[in-house]
């Protein structure tokens, strides 16, 4: 028998961030690839690893990829396959990964839960996939974001080359993980007021970031939640951090170094997993 009480779990869109933007890529010239998300990474192209991982995971009902241009997609025939058939939803992408987010939002249901991750994502697993989406539901937040933290990075891939927010209890880098609900997708204007004036970062920090919020940063005086308060200010969204217990969340396949190690990792027998404490 249905049991008509219990709350009908919420599924996700995800929205891939796919554009080709750069004609002299590194990973291109490289590899050969078309793009750089057609580059092969452990024998696929690294698109194909991270739909196959969106795919498998039951908290996702729908994938949507926003770019590479149309031009592109004959040079991925199994990404055109999927996207024919309409497993894959294609949109074009726009100018920038704020304005393509935006794009992709204004073709979703204002109600629709979304997890916002990018095509070179080459790690991505089901698994992480599971875990990032049922702790951003457990936080019923406005807006969550995948976090690795440095000790474990550096532990796991010690080799690995990230970029690192130094925090007053300790570093974290970014995993390319994001979900918002209804009401953090005004986070994604913000992101684009930021993107629009990051060529001139004094006028960014005098509109975004009070002189304060740096120092504290450059002493490393400033937590984690102090620096979601603050974004929480300027944006009116609530974000909260999930912090993620594989490190391989953490990498993704920006230039030569991140694909070699990226293909190291799929080549061992056993992928080094670092487990919560």
């Amino acid at each position: 028998m249905t049991d008509l009480h219990k709350p009908v779990q919420k599924k996700f869109t995800a929205l891939v961030l796919s554009a080709d933007r750069t004609a002299d890529d590194p990973i291109t010239r490289q590899t050969g690839a078309a793009c750089k998300a057609f580059a092969s990474v452990g024998g696929q192209p690294m698109i194909i690893r991270v739909l196959d991982a969106l795919t498998a995971c039951n908290l996702i009902d729908a994938v949507v990829l926003c770019g590479p241009p149309r031009s592109r997609l004959n040079d991925c025939p199994p990404l055109k396959t999927r996207i024919e058939s309409g497993e894959i939803i294609w949109l074009p992408n726009k100018d920038s990964p704020s304005r393509s987010a935006e794009y992709g939002f204004e073709h979703l249901a204002a109600d629709t839960p979304v997890l916002l991750t990018t095509a070179d994502h080459a790690l991505l697993t089901p698994q992480i996939v599971q875990y990032f989406l049922t702790e951003s539901l457990n936080a019923d937040s406005d807006a969550t974001v995948g976090l690795v933290k440095q000790a474990q990075m550096t532990a796991v891939f010690p080799e690995a080359r990230r970029t690192y927010f130094h925090l007053r209890d300790g570093g974290v880098c970014g995993c390319n993980l994001f979900t918002f609900n209804p009401g953090g997708r005004a986070l994604v204007e913000f992101w684009r007021s930021v993107e629009d004036l990051r060529k001139q970062p004094w006028r960014l920090i005098a509109r975004f970031v009070e002189p304060g919020i740096v120092l504290s940063y450059l002493f490393r005086r400033l937590s984690l939640n102090q620096a979601l308060h603050t974004l929480a200010v300027k944006s009116g969204v609530c974000v909260t951090p999930i912090m993620l217990p594989d490190a391989r969340a953490g990498i993704d396949v920006d230039n030569i170094e991140d694909l070699i190690l990226a293909e190291s990792i799929l080549n061992k027998a056993t992928v080094p997993f670092y487990k919560r404490s």
